[in-house]
């Protein structure tokens, strides 16, 4: 539905197979948009709010099926200054929402919520995919692309570094597990030294920690206790964990990537 094609000539984006030059109201009437601080009138109530965004569309659920979508029928009356946190963001996707777009754009969705706020919000974007929506998503949170996304991008300074699913992206590191651990003093071990450690694949430090990405776990983790104790040197931490995204992001950047 996204054919995300631009045109070097005329510096345009299609779609839904439009461009935005001639076909303004009609992307409009088919799209979605929550941002990632959505500013609503305190004073209105969460059913006012809703009723004025599905009037701006010609199409579209009733009131009360969106409230229903996002578990938001028993704050219908509040006004939105009383919401918490987590029901504002519920509320900003019901207006995104409630003019059953083809395509919804979510920026950053779950930035500043407790976790059950943001499994409640996976529901609702998960519910939509369910149906047969298309959805564009950009976050920080790279357990929450895990989760959603069937295509990821990894952007880094503005430049697509990784495209691919998200198995796709973790295959990409060679290895299925990462080991990571600190030292007690100043003392490293060398990357040379660990590089040549049985199963591991890549070695990387990062904000005092070094990071391994290993094929064989069972072998890599009691080859480095060896190299440890031959080199008198103490842990003061020790984490072994599956490749996820996260670990994709810093074999491609050096870094991990953290909330601005």
């Amino acid at each position: 539905m996204i054919q995300g094609l631009l045109d070097p000539d005329q510096g345009t984006v299609t779609v839904l197979g439009l461009g935005w030059d001639g076909h303004e109201q009609e992307l409009r009437q088919r799209m979605g948009t929550q941002l990632q601080e959505t500013r609503l009138p305190d004073k209105l109530t969460v059913r006012e709010t809703v009723t004025l965004f599905r009037s701006f569309y010609r199409e579209g659920c009733t009131v009360d099926e969106v409230l229903d979508k996002v578990q938001l029928q028993e704050k219908s009356d509040a006004w939105v200054s009383k919401l918490s946190g987590g029901q504002r963001q519920r509320l900003a996707v019901a207006c995104a929402l409630v003019s059953t777009p083809d395509i919804l754009f979510l920026d950053e969705p779950t930035t500043g919520l407790d976790p059950q706020s943001r499994r409640q919000l996976w529901g609702i974007i998960n519910a939509f995919r369910s149906s047969g929506g298309t959805i564009m998503l950009t976050t920080h949170y790279m357990e929450e692309a895990e989760q959603l996304c069937d295509r990821v991008a990894i952007v880094d300074r503005g430049t697509v570094i990784a495209l691919g699913s998200p198995r796709e992206l973790i295959a990409s590191l060679g290895a299925e597990d990462v080991v990571e651990y600190a030292l007690e003093g100043e003392r490293q071990i060398g990357h040379d030294e660990l590089s040549a450690l049985p199963g591991v694949q890549q070695v990387h430090s990062d904000d005092g920690r070094t990071v391994l990405t290993v094929s064989r776990v069972h072998q890599a983790v009691p080859a480095l206790m060896r190299l440890l104790t031959e080199r008198d040197v103490e842990l003061s931490e020790l984490v072994t964990h599956h490749a996820t995204l996260e670990d994709v992001f810093l074999s491609l950047t050096g870094r991990h990537l953290r909330d601005e």
